[in-house]
């Protein structure tokens, strides 16, 4: 019986050995391999890049030999590489579309398989279906055998994100920063900047080790734990964190303590809207923090809300201008720049922030605190039966539900997974208090998303919001 293939939010991923596998990967490169022939210029070829996990890049060897057996030229990386490397050199030199072999901050037992579309970013929803049609169909296309060509991705992809960011601004100053590449593929990157620079800076985790001692990939507490303490130790002015394959962010601020995405976002938002005045939209996911509705409200610029996932933040960014889009995972794009998330892009742009404005990480989130009001987020993954948690999903999507905790529900919203706002306290111009309850759409888990005024209103939300979970009333 064949294995089903299963595509999340931004393409297919698995455990390693038992259903990444490389027939499976030779799958998913044939139903790419497919719709390129059909609906797009196939001889434009296609680029191939990879991540420092288990088999990257032998399973990166085996795409590009599917897809050159299909008769369409394959770029292949030349070495471990971020995945906005791949979706620039796409854009750029105007391929078909590109290929990467990640499975961006899951544990070190995953990976996965990502497509580029040719605009330079996360492949549209209506992409996904078409390869999941040719998937479905064993597309596997044989025609005469098209060149493979190691190329390196990552100067060119360098070179661009740093006349994106004023290198030189932050060059003058003083500050000091950390650095923290989680042994992805970001390895190298910003530190090489840096120091080409002479920027004050401390690197760690830049080595090459698969298994990612002790930490997920990915730049979020806990994992961030090493930097926190580097940073304080080194008296750094900010630590930078990017994910497996450096397509994310996270930020330390001096004292230690965790940025979490969502202050990352507003910092770099309200920093476009105030110091460089450019044009455009901002778009956030529907689980990130409404403090970016009141800055772009300040400052009188749409906000769009949309599903979850950064390919939905590219399908606007195809539409119409975009100034910035992010997603709560740390992603964070700009139309201006390439349709696609890049922690890279981004550690150098806030560092940009910090330069321009003068203040060390934290002075910059205590202001927006002040500001905008007092908002504070948590997150909690469940791991739970499939039954438990669908069961969960029904119940909160029921008319019945008129409060949670001590909290009455003010309103319901479906737009992805279910969100209740809360009668909650404000603590007078702090959030307004929500919670979202969704379903992962690649993973055994429901996972609970909450915003409030204050972390002990967080906690109590999201404790509230498990035991809603698991009460099978």
């Amino acid at each position: 019986m064949t294995q089903e293939i299963k595509f999340g939010t931004d393409g297919w991923r698995g455990v390693i050995a038992d259903d990444f596998t490389f027939d499976n990967v030779r799958r998913v490169a044939g139903a790419i391999a497919s719709y390129v022939l059909k609906y797009e210029d196939s001889q434009r070829g296609i680029f191939i890049g990879y991540d420092t996990r288990f088999a990257s890049p032998r399973a990166a060897q085996v795409v590009a030999e599917v897809i050159a057996a299909a008769g369409i030229p394959v770029k292949l990386a030349d070495d471990f590489t971020p995945t906005p490397a791949v979706s620039y050199a796409v854009k750029h030199q105007r391929a078909a579309g590109g290929v990467m072999v990640t499975s961006s901050h899951n544990p070190w037992n995953w990976n996965g398989v990502k497509f580029k579309g040719k605009f330079g970013g996360s492949a549209t929803p209506a992409i996904m279906r078409k390869i999941e049609e040719e998937l479905a169909a064993g597309a596997m296309p044989k025609r005469d055998k098209a060149p493979v060509d190691e190329v390196d991705l990552k100067q060119s992809y360098i070179a661009a994100a740093c006349r994106f960011a004023d290198i030189d601004l932050i060059a003058k100053t003083k500050f000091r920063f950390a650095v923290d590449a989680m042994y992805g593929s970001g390895r190298g990157i910003l530190a090489g900047v840096f120091a080409e620079r002479g920027i004050h800076h401390v690197a760690i985790r830049q080595e090459l080790n698969p298994l990612f001692p002790g930490i997920n990939p990915e730049p979020i507490e806990p994992h961030t734990a090493l930097l926190q303490q580097t940073v304080v130790r080194e008296k750094c002015d900010a630590g930078l964190a990017t994910d497996g394959d450096a397509d994310r962010i996270g930020a330390v601020a001096e004292d230690g303590s965790f940025v979490d995405s969502h202050k990352i976002f507003c910092v770099l938002l309200r920093w476009l809207l105030e110091r460089k005045k450019w044009p455009g939209d901002v778009v956030r996911a529907f689980n990130t923090t409404r403090m970016l509705d009141r800055i772009a409200a300040r400052y009188g610029r749409t906000l769009h809300e949309c599903s979850i996932g950064f390919k939905y933040i590219a399908d606007l960014m195809m539409e119409r201008e975009i100034l910035i889009g992010g997603e709560e995972s740390g992603g964070i794009g700009y139309s201006r720049y390439l349709p696609e998330r890049d922690g890279v892009l981004n550690s150098l742009l806030l560092a940009n922030v910090m330069a321009e404005e003068g203040k060390p990480l934290g002075q910059l989130v205590a202001d927006l605190q002040r500001e905008f009001g007092p908002h504070y987020y948590g997150r909690r993954d469940l791991h739970i039966p499939d039954n438990v948690k669908q069961g969960a999903i029904q119940r909160a999507r029921a008319d019945g539900t008129q409060s949670l905790g001590c909290y009455r529900v003010i309103k319901k919203e479906f737009l992805d997974g279910v969100k209740f706002f809360l009668d909650a306290p404000t603590n007078g111009n702090g959030a307004d208090a929500w919670i979202l309850f969704r379903a992962s759409g690649t993973e055994p888990l429901l996972r609970l998303y909450s915003e409030a005024s204050s972390p002990e209103l967080v906690r109590e939300i999201l404790a509230s919001g498990e035991d809603f979970v698991k009460n099978s009333g």
